[in-house]
């Protein structure tokens, strides 16, 4: 399997979401018989989404998807989190069942549910072949004193995701909703954005799972020691990843850049997804147009990575319970925008109406 990646490339195939429909969505909106600027952010959600859909009227988002990315993490040997280390598997299956909040809102909402594990440290058997399909090793290295995977393996992760966000774009996902599952997780990701923010560790370093005074010490340390590892590798994003992420993040970072390229908008949860983000960021700086943030979770460093990013969260629920629950309950919101544009008819104009911006109805969702 070739795992050479040019990053490079990124950066020249990612464009701009197209102005011309944000501005035509604009022009729509105060067509609108209401009070200027009655819909609030909604409006400004809506001409997002004209801008990324390429189009005015837009289209109802119909075709969501709930995408998680799983994978474990060394430092949890250490205690960092409320959950056990090999817990993941459990949360995977759970998901899958449609026991856990993501899956019951995603059920409630209208969005499908995949789960990819690419780290997961389990058994082959433990998980759905086609859950498992992409995956690249069991679990990783404590990131505080090792790489938390080989530069291959970082490489091989990043090409999944890259895999991953081709087989939403064909398939008609219109809009996906990034998770995350991984015993450790929050640790890694406060170690990421702490180094890739310049900030000293305390200011990063949150609660993540519901832990207490003592264990966020051990947590604060060990992202201290995390970023210390991290800091000579920002020039280099792929070292970086895996020296201090692992093979989740590494398919993350890939499928942000990747759905970028091939125009599927997304919305951001937690603090994970958040650093993903701010690394393909770095990687190619216009793909951060192409997401929103879904909700803020209350982690310090979720708050740093989107100041950074310049995406202002679309709730404030702190939901913190992971696997993109909390982004989940962005997505009426979405759905409302695309709505409203699409469907209320602009005021009579000596008894005449609006039309779009390719001459079809106004009122219409012609493509």
């Amino acid at each position: 399997m070739d795992t050479t990646v040019d990053l490079d490339q990124f950066s020249a195939l990612i464009a701009r979401p197209e102005e011309e429909y944000r501005l035509a969505a604009e022009e729509r909106w105060g067509a609108l018989e209401r009070p200027r600027g009655g819909l609030g952010d909604l409006e400004r959600l809506g001409s997002w989404l004209a801008a990324v859909q390429g189009r005015v009227p837009t289209r109802p988002v119909e075709r969501a998807r709930l995408m998680v990315f799983a994978g474990d993490h060394g430092v949890a040997a250490l205690g960092v989190s409320a959950l056990r280390p090999g817990d993941t598997a459990r949360r995977v299956r759970a998901t899958l069942e449609g026991g856990t909040p993501a899956a019951v809102l995603a059920r409630r909402f209208g969005a499908s549910v995949r789960v990819a594990d690419l780290s997961v440290d389990a058994d082959e058997d433990e998980l759905p072949g086609a859950v498992a399909r992409l995956k690249v090793r069991r679990g990783s290295e404590r990131i505080d004193r090792a790489d938390a995977i080989t530069e291959a393996e970082a490489a091989q992760a990043f090409l999944a995701g890259v895999r991953l966000a081709d087989e939403e774009a064909d398939a008609g996902t219109d809009l996906v909703v990034l998770g995350d599952l991984g015993v450790g997780s929050t640790t890694v990701a406060s170690a990421l954005i702490g180094a890739l923010c310049g900030v000293d560790a305390a200011s990063v370093t949150g609660r993540g799972s519901g832990i207490d005074d003592r264990t966020w010490m051990v947590k604060c340390a060990t992202v201290r020691d995390a970023m210390r590892r991290a800091r000579p590798l920002l020039g280099e994003p792929l070292r970086l990843l895996a020296a201090s992420a692992g093979a989740d993040y590494a398919a993350m970072t890939g499928f942000l850049l990747q759905c970028a390229v091939r125009r599927t908008p997304v919305l951001l949860d937690g603090v994970v997804s958040a650093a993903c983000a701010l690394v393909a960021q770095r990687i190619a700086f216009r793909s951060a147009e192409w997401w929103r943030a879904g909700q803020g979770t209350g982690e310090p460093a979720q708050a740093k990575a989107f100041e950074r990013l310049g995406l202002e969260p679309l709730l404030e629920q702190r939901v913190s319970a992971g696997g993109g629950g909390g982004a989940l309950m962005a997505l009426p919101l979405l759905t409302a925008a695309s709505a409203l544009l699409a469907e209320l008819p602009p005021a009579a104009v000596d008894g005449a109406g609006g039309s779009s911006v390719d001459g079809t109805d106004a009122g219409s969702d012609a493509t």
